[in-house]
């Protein structure tokens, strides 16, 4: 089973008045390590594929600051339904687990906008990737 990583710079842009990355930001590095994992593991463009993110939660553990320099942001798959992919992620900064998020992710009919099986080739590539 393999768990699929993707490397993220921290903004100086990603740090609040506190000194520490802003809450909202994480968002933006899970879709970023999506987006990365969408284009190596499933050889698609994210922007163009049509699915949606029904969820999303996280759990923080500890502040990630500018001078962490980088977070690691690993995708993993926990479930894969018909229409729906369920993702954990854990973000790393150094060796310390930061923030543990689970996300839901739902592939859309482009014409109608209604939940619709997920690719087979992605599918495919998804269980092999994950050992599932």
């Amino acid at each position: 089973m393999s768990t699929y990583t993707a490397e993220i710079d921290v903004r100086f842009r990603d740090i609040d008045a506190m000194g520490h990355v802003n809450n909202a930001v994480y968002a933006t590095y899970l879709e970023q390590a999506r987006t990365e994992y969408f284009r190596d593991v499933l050889d698609a463009d994210l922007s163009r594929v049509s699915t949606v993110l029904a969820s999303l939660s996280l759990d923080f553990r500890r502040p990630v600051e500018l001078t962490d320099g980088t977070v690691a942001v690993d995708v993993d798959v926990a479930e894969l339904g018909r229409s729906s992919v369920a993702m954990t992620h854990e973000l790393r900064a150094g060796d310390a687990v930061v923030t543990e998020a689970e996300a839901t992710l739902v592939s859309l009919d482009p014409d109608t906008g209604e939940p619709a099986p997920i690719p087979p080739a992605f599918r495919e590539r998804m269980a092999s990737y994950h050992g599932l």
